[in-house]
């Protein structure tokens, strides 16, 4: 006498499931992965400003944090001002741009010495701001 199986699988399940599984994992990589990329870099508050600019093409970013010990970040990368001499000097294009993201906390000096550096070095700067809420 031979023994049954008490269940039989659809051979259909063999396909669907796997599809099933691979779908959920996309819906799930699209969802938590907007949140990894809305925010990239170094977050500041920047102060509100009523002139707006459009996006500048192959434009440098530097961030400077405020607080007590505030920090400059080029390319999403703490460095200090020599380093940041340094890498404005690699930049041999002829049109340069360099947008600053202050802090709204921090000192006025260390943004006049970011903006100094960079127009020793002929960028043009911007110094980035947030658009008023009406």
């Amino acid at each position: 006498m031979k023994l049954e199986r008490g269940y039989h699988f659809h051979l259909a399940l063999f396909g669907i499931m796997p599809l099933m599984n691979v779908l959920v994992l996309v819906l799930v990589f699209y969802v938590l992965g907007t949140k990894f990329t809305l925010t990239p870099g170094v977050q500041v508050s920047l102060p509100v400003t009523s002139f707006a600019l459009g996006t500048q093409r192959n434009a440098e970013i530097v961030s400077i944090t405020g607080g007590p010990a505030p920090a400059i970040y080029h390319r999403d990368r703490e460095v200090t001002m020599d380093e940041l001499r340094g890498k404005l000097s690699e930049n041999k294009s002829a049109e340069k741009w360099l947008v600053i993201k202050a802090d709204t906390g921090t000192p006025a000096g260390i943004v006049a010495a970011v903006t100094d550096e960079a127009l020793r070095r002929s960028y043009s700067v911007i110094l980035a701001g947030d658009i008023p809420k009406k």
